[in-house]
């Protein structure tokens, strides 16, 4: 088996024997540049602890947010009942029925609303109320007996500050979003306004983030639950901490647990101890939140075949893949898709077709030869495996961050394209994680489960723990 704490495991892979000893030279710098030996991974995750607990005692700038969710009833499994949910996006409303049928399943009734662009600007709260009453009606949803309104769970993707389990200031908007006298206001105040105003009877009983859906998603058929992760288009995760730990936590009751949301995006902006090349300093540079979200830019979607092109136009300024020639494609900033980077790395055929086809075919760059689709497929190999095991540090930090817990088995809700579809990613956090939390609890205790749906089915399963301990 390779040592992976030999920097050189991560660059001879990448040598083309037929190229020429200039090209060699490169990729040799670029693949040490974005190596993560075993050494470094340790180094990462003492840093993830350390900023994790200075974020759990008080807010600081530079250390991780640690938010309390203000969540802290785990699903066992066993509930049943109709469950709203609403996941206010970007660009769609989903309005959902959740059924919990009690045996850790659950059915998913759901309408998704694009949202106007007058709503983005102005009456964004009734358009919510509108959807959400044609929804009822459609459906012919009505209060259980003996209630006046039906529980609701409401994903919220914009940010906010939580003061309660049911209750959040709007820190900003984003997303071209731009409703006036919503900033500074509780945003659950806002709906159930609206709700009032439309005559619709449902009850906002919890406002959460998607992380915090898909680690309560995956809690409801795996009770074991103690991570969510989101390794998708951006990254983030959630996961259950004891409330003696949470210094900053100011409410009546220190006892239990809690749902903590990382914001694990935001980790190292200062580059202290993440890998951090030349490539990802162009993205950095250029990126509308400089300085910022660095981990993130680092592991995620939206960003890899950012610094993937970055890598390879490099290679073309000196002449030394492409005969130093590119395509207004390629030189434009996000158009090398991580999507193109799957399947490039997946390309097993003896002449990379599948890589000269998106290259030449959708990236339209003059006709490649072999050794530059070699290339070109290394590059891509150095940016996924660095992403990987990047996300197997982070993984690793947060599960060591309770150890009691790996003594019994333990499974994580993780949801996004990068884990769903970028080639042997969940292979590879096990395998990577396996040095670090240990072959015996990795191989047989640590289960990983896709938790499709987290920021709807998982609204509706928080909304079902509050209305369940209201009742109690």
């Amino acid at each position: 088996m390779a040592d992976t704490n030999d920097i050189q495991t991560f660059i001879k892979p990448y040598l083309v024997p037929e190229g020429s000893e200039e090209l060699n030279r490169n990729l040799q710098a670029m693949a040490a540049s974005f190596a993560v030996t075993d050494d470094k991974i340790s180094d990462i995750i003492k840093g993830l602890h350390k900023s994790m607990k200075t974020g759990l005692d008080h807010d600081d700038p530079d250390a991780l947010p640690m938010i309390p969710t203000y969540v802290n009833g785990r699903p066992t499994g066993k509930e049943t009942g109709t469950f709203l949910a609403l996941d206010l996006g970007g660009t769609n409303l989903r309005v959902c029925q959740v059924t919990l049928k009690g045996d850790t399943t659950y059915s998913l009734v759901q309408q998704k609303f694009t949202i106007t662009q007058e709503a983005k600007e102005s009456r964004l709260w009734d358009f919510i109320a509108e959807c959400v009453g044609v929804f009822l009606e459609e459906h012919d949803l009505h209060p259980a007996p003996g209630k006046r309104t039906i529980p609701c769970g409401y994903t919220f993707s914009f940010p906010i500050y939580q003061t309660g389990i049911a209750s959040g200031n709007l820190s900003m908007w984003n997303k071209s979003f731009t409703v006036p006298n919503s900033v500074g206001r509780d945003v659950v105040n806002l709906t159930q306004s609206a709700f009032q105003r439309h005559h619709v009877p449902v009850e906002v009983v919890a406002v959460l983030n998607d992380t915090v859906g898909t680690l309560m998603t995956s809690g409801y058929s795996h009770p074991d639950t103690q991570m969510g992760i989101i390794f998708g288009t951006g990254t983030n995760a959630a996961y259950w901490e004891n409330l003696e730990n949470i210094g900053k936590w100011t409410g009546p009751d220190r006892k239990g647990e809690m749902v903590v949301n990382l914001e694990w995006g935001a980790f190292d902006n200062a580059t202290e101890v993440l890998p951090y090349t030349a490539h990802d300093n162009k993205l950095n540079r250029k990126s509308s939140n400089h300085g910022l979200q660095v981990f993130e830019k680092m592991i995620s979607g939206l960003f890899l075949g950012e610094v993937a092109r970055n890598a390879i136009l490099s290679l073309v300024d000196q002449r030394l893949i492409f005969a130093g020639r590119s395509s207004e494609i390629l030189n434009k900033s996000y158009t090398f898709d991580t999507a193109y980077m799957s399947e490039i790395v997946a390309d097993q055929t003896p002449d990379l077709a599948n890589v000269k086809v998106v290259l030449e075919g959708t990236l339209d760059i003059p006709p490649t030869s072999l050794i530059d689709r070699k290339v070109v497929q290394h590059v891509c190999n150095m940016i996924g495996t660095r992403g990987v095991r990047l996300s197997a540090a982070a993984m690793s930090a947060v599960l060591l961050a309770r150890p009691e817990l790996l003594a019994s088995t333990v499974s994580v809700g993780i949801d996004g394209s990068m884990y769903q579809f970028y080639p042997n990613f969940e292979r590879n956090l096990y395998s990577v994680s396996r040095v670090f939390l240990g072959e015996d609890f990795v191989d047989n205790r640590l289960k990983l489960h896709l938790a499709k749906d987290g920021s709807g089915v998982g609204a509706a399963i928080v909304a079902m723990t509050v209305d369940r301990d209201r009742n109690r």
